[in-house]
C-alpha cells in the first residue's frame, strides 16, 4: 500500500492566483504553482526563513521543503524567462486555522484576524453566507462590505446575523468565509480567482442569485434555489477557464494526505 502523503501546513491563502505577462506570444502555456510550493516560496524569499524554519513551519521535513522549494524556482524562472502565465492551484496541503501553531510576530496578524471572526458551529449546522446590501443580495462577491451569515439546521433558519467585511478583496473575503466556518456562499457575480479561493478552502457556490437574501436561503434550504452554476464576473476576471478542486472544508488540496 502506497504510504499517504503528509500535508504540508499553509498558512497563508494567496489573494493573487492567476499572473499574466502583459506581452507575450506565449500565453496559451500555463505554468501552475502548488499551494504548499507558494507558502514555501513565501516563507524562505519573503519572510527570509531558513529552509530548517520553514519546515517546522510547513510541519514536514527539510528534505521536503528543499524538493517544493527547488520545483517553485524553477516555475518561477520559467515563468519569468519564457513569458508564460502562472496559475496558483492544487497541492497537498492544509490550511492553517490560526490556533495550531506558535504564533510568533510572523503570523500575529492573521491570530487576530482568525480570533475576529471564528465562529463555532454546532453539529447538524449548515451555515450559509450571503452577499449583502440592504437585505438584497450584492452582485459582485470581490466588493462586498457585508455578509449575512445564517445557520440552517433540518431545512430551517435558525440563526442570522451581519458581519462587516471592511471591503476587503476577495483572498481576504476567501479567508473571512473560512474563519467562520461558512459552508455555502451565496452570491450575485464572483470573478474566477474568488471560486477558486472558496474552492480550495470547500466552499461551496451558488452565485448568479438576486433577490431577497432572506427568500434565497429559504430557498436554498427548501432545495429550490435557481442560480447559475458558471457565472462570472465580466470585468476583471482573466482565469482561461482554470479550474479548481478540494477534498473539504479544511483545504487540503487533492485527498490525499495524511499523518493530519
Amino acid at each position: 500500500m502506497a504510504r499517504l502523503t503528509k500535508c504540508r501546513r499553509v498558512c497563508h491563502f494567496p489573494g493573487s492566483l492567476l499572473f499574466t505577462p502583459s506581452q507575450s506570444n506565449k500565453s496559451d502555456k500555463i505554468i501552475t504553482l502548488t499551494v504548499d510550493e507558494y507558502e514555501a516560496i513565501r516563507l524562505i524569499d519573503k519572510e527570509g526563513m531558513s529552509q530548517e524554519k520553514c519546515a517546522a513551519y510547513m510541519q514536514v521535513a527539510r528534505t521536503t521543503v528543499q524538493k517544493i522549494y527547488e520545483e517553485a524556482r524553477k516555475k518561477i524562472a520559467e515563468m519569468l524567462v519564457d513569458g508564460f502565465m502562472l496559475k496558483i492551484e492544487g497541492g497537498e496541503y492544509r490550511l492553517c486555522d490560526g490556533r495550531d501553531c506558535a504564533c510568533e510576530k510572523l503570523f500575529c496578524k492573521k491570530r487576530e484576524f482568525i480570533d475576529k471572526y471564528y465562529k463555532e458551529k454546532g453539529d447538524g449546522i449548515m451555515r450559509i453566507a450571503v452577499t449583502h446590501e440592504n437585505g438584497q443580495i450584492f452582485g459582485h462577491f470581490g466588493h462586498t462590505e457585508q455578509f449575512k451569515i445564517y445557520d440552517v439546521k433540518d431545512g430551517n433558519i435558525v440563526s442570522s446575523e451581519i458581519v462587516d467585511t471592511n471591503g476587503s478583496g476577495h483572498g481576504a473575503l476567501a479567508e473571512m468565509l473560512h474563519a467562520l466556518n461558512v459552508d455555502v456562499l451565496i452570491c450575485g457575480g464572483i470573478g474566477g480567482g474568488a471560486q477558486i479561493a472558496l474552492r480550495e478552502l470547500g466552499i461551496k457556490i451558488f452565485g448568479g442569485v438576486s433577490g431577497s437574501a432572506d427568500d434565497a436561503v429559504g430557498a436554498f434550504a427548501a432545495g429550490s434555489l435557481e442560480y447559475n452554476p458558471n457565472v462570472k464576473c465580466d470585468h476583471h476576471d482573466h482565469e482561461h477557464g482554470a479550474e479548481a478542486h478540494t477534498c473539504g472544508a479544511h483545504g487540503c488540496g487533492h485527498g490525499h494526505c495524511g499523518n493530519r
